[in-house]
Formats: C-alpha cells, structure tokens, sequence
C-alpha cells in the first residue's frame, strides 16, 4: 500500500523537489534553493510544502504572502511528478496549505496560470478544488497567451 504524507520541506528534500520542477516544468530547478531559502529557515511569509509517497517527495507547494495586501497569499508553484499526477495528491498539498493559512485567519489564496490550452488540465484543477477566476490579463505570458487569475476566500465565516 502506497503511503502519502504532506509536512514542510526539509533541506534534504531539495534534489526531489528540483526534479518535480524539472519534469513538470514549473521553473528553472536553479531557482529552487533561493526560492526555499526563506521557507528553511522558519522566516514568515513563505511555505513550501513537500508532498511525500511511500516518504520520498514527489510534489511541491510553493506559497508567498503578498506583502502589500492584508492576508492575502500566492501559489506561485504546485506540481506533482508527471507519472504519479492525478492520484489526489496535488489537491491533498492544495487542502494542507488552504487549512494552516485558515488556522493563521489568513483571508485568500490567488493563483495565475496561463489562459492556453495546454493548461486547460490546471484550470480546471484549481475550478474542482475551490477557486474562481478573478481576472483575465491579455497577451500577459506571450501575445495569444493570457494571464489568468484564480482565487478563493479562506474566511469561515
């Protein structure tokens, strides 16, 4: 039986995580040390979670707080290496990080993504597990290739 475990990453957890980014290609695995630098060592403002299968990780959440705007967070990163996708654990990653930002009575998780069709799978990822689009910025990526913004209120009540 396969056993799946989400929990903050740890620095040993770095060259699996560089691997999810390079096989899904969600950014340069480059950037990942600078990007976890905050994360590891326990600063405010940034999560990154390690989605782990039978303990070794295979997914990432990366969550930045918008420093400008009152608990208000950004999913910069999400993914899950391509083979082992669609089993529930990329919206497990999603649900772990919605709850510790609702027990910080944080207010809403944003998330941009790309209005083509080769992410139409990640659209309608983020519409299953809770989030509307908010805004459409055209030709933002590329010309032909918009910006789409999702959200969700994490307010209980």
């Amino acid at each position: 039986m396969t056993h799946t475990e989400i929990r903050p990453a740890e620095v040993g957890d770095l060259a699996d995580l560089a691997r999810v980014a390079d096989e899904t290609g969600l950014f340069p695995s480059e950037m990942l040390p600078e990007m976890a630098r905050p994360a590891l060592s326990g600063e405010n403002g940034v999560i990154l979670l390690a989605g782990l299968r039978d303990r070794r990780p295979v997914g990432l959440c990366y969550v930045v707080q918008e420093t400008l705007a009152d608990g208000v967070w950004n999913m910069l990163a999400l993914g899950v290496l391509p083979a082992l996708q669609r089993d529930g654990l990329g919206a497990r990653m999603v649900a772990h990080v919605e709850a510790q930002l609702r027990d910080q009575s944080q207010r809403m998780i944003i998330v941009d993504t790309s209005g083509s069709d080769s992410f139409e799978a990640a659209r309608a990822f983020y519409i299953r597990n809770g989030y509307e689009q908010e805004a459409r910025i055209r030709d933002f990526w590329a010309e032909g290739d918009d910006k789409l913004t999702f959200r969700k209120l994490l307010a209980t009540g």
